[in-house]
């Protein structure tokens, strides 16, 4: 028995050494997922940025627009 100064001796399994289980790989993948996803959003946010600069240089909206002359039933 072992006396408050001593202490026993600790043994290690082999068990006990193995690398940590597929936790790790599963951080690294979403890590690496979250990275990937970062930089995908901000590409397609820069590409709107651009394209929408680009719209109103141009002065154009092929989507919407006013017609010069109001319709004819309107007062």
């Amino acid at each position: 028995m072992a006396s408050d100064f001593e202490s026993d001796i600790y043994e290690t399994n082999e068990s006990e050494l193995e690398p940590p289980s597929s936790w790790l790989r599963i951080g690294l993948v979403a890590v690496a997922s979250a990275v990937l996803g970062g930089m995908g959003a901000a590409w397609w946010y820069r590409k709107t940025l651009i394209r929408m600069r680009q719209m109103e240089e141009t002065g154009q909206n092929p989507q919407f627009g006013m017609p010069e002359e109001p319709p004819s039933d309107e007062m």
